[in-house]
């Protein structure tokens, strides 16, 4: 007979799914990562993948990680960030859909996605998924209510290069329902930014794929944006601390307007 196999997704050394930096920080933003780690629960191996699958994008927004800690300190915002890989569960989409827990990312099979029972998908579900949710669901009601102005900010990064098609914005904000205000100031802070070539929903446009803004924004009209930057610029920690330079001086600057 089998032994049964354990009710917990995780084991003795995994993380932690919900990060927080600077809990108490006074800002009034509220800094996210949805897919900003890259751990995988040691029951499930490595999901049938080799070192270079789970280092490129399909396994993580590159960069996230650094470039929210590093706003957070400089604009003593609270940053709170997913530690699992987006491969385990992704927390940026509809838990029950099937990109949730994909079979394949960008042509890349994923071995440990493959026939996952029910049981399987709803502890990766509720021991990721939901708890992630529920502590930004908590910081928002916090921070917010209606008469105060707090903006949540979620922080991703896109490849360059997508199905053999170059993308040639270095920055873009997306913005789709709810209140759009402070994503269109946002907008405006970094076209006046030499050189740089802005995205407006670029290079994805906020759609119904899009799942933690529209949860924890449009309902209670709370400003946000959701800014990615290309992986690229923020690989190595020089372009992190320039891009979070960047980051301070238009949050700021659409905050003041």
């Amino acid at each position: 007979m089998a032994a049964p196999r354990p009710e917990t997704l995780f084991g003795p050394g995994d993380p932690e799914p919900v990060q927080r930096f600077n809990p108490l920080g006074t800002a009034p933003f509220i800094l996210t990562g949805d897919h900003a780690g890259a751990a995988i629960p040691a029951r499930l191996g490595r999901l049938g993948l080799g070192e270079d699958a789970l280092s490129r994008h399909i396994a993580l927004d590159i960069g996230v990680a650094e470039l929210g800690r590093a706003i957070s300190r400089r604009l003593d915002a609270v940053f709170l960030s997913q530690a699992y890989s987006r491969l385990v569960v992704d927390c940026n989409r509809d838990p029950w859909s099937h990109e949730a827990i994909p079979q394949t990312s960008d042509g890349t099979p994923v071995p440990g996605n493959q026939s996952l029972s029910s049981r399987e998908r709803t502890l990766r579900i509720g021991e990721i998924h939901e708890p992630y949710h529920a502590r930004l669901a908590d910081e928002v009601a916090r921070r917010w209510h209606p008469g105060k102005r707090v903006v949540l900010v979620a922080l991703h990064s896109f490849t360059p290069v997508l199905g053999g098609i170059e993308r040639p914005w270095d920055v873009g904000i997306l913005h789709a329902g709810g209140n759009e205000s402070f994503s269109r100031r946002l907008l405006g802070a970094f076209a006046r930014e030499p050189g740089l070539c802005v995205g407006d929903n670029q290079p994805y446009p906020m759609d119904r794929t899009d799942y933690s803004v529209p949860r924890h924004a449009f309902g209670r009209t709370l400003d946000y944006a959701e800014i990615e930057i290309r992986q690229d610029h923020v690989a190595d920690k020089a372009g992190q601390r320039h891009w979070a330079e960047l980051l301070c001086m238009a949050l700021e600057e659409a905050w003041r307007q």
